[in-house]
């Protein structure tokens, strides 16, 4: 089961991008997401910036620093 999550300043996680997806949720501005497999095993789906989700593909690493924005690991 895919669990989502908002993604916190004081946040710090690392995993694989196993999908990508985006879409209008709103109907008016267009939201990037990303499932990723935490190191722990655990599967969630989280917001991105459009940057980062046209700079990265399914099997990448991704990590969210404290205090900092999720890149590419």
């Amino acid at each position: 089961m895919i669990k989502s999550l908002k993604v916190a300043r004081d946040d710090s996680w690392e995993g694989v991008v196993t999908d990508k997806s985006r879409g209008m949720l709103d109907g008016s501005n267009m939201y990037h997401f990303v499932e990723v497999r935490l190191t722990g095993g655990e599967s969630v789906k989280v917001r991105i910036a459009r940057r980062l989700w046209k700079s990265i593909e399914v099997g990448d690493r991704i990590v969210k620093q404290p205090g900092a924005d999720p890149a590419k690991g």
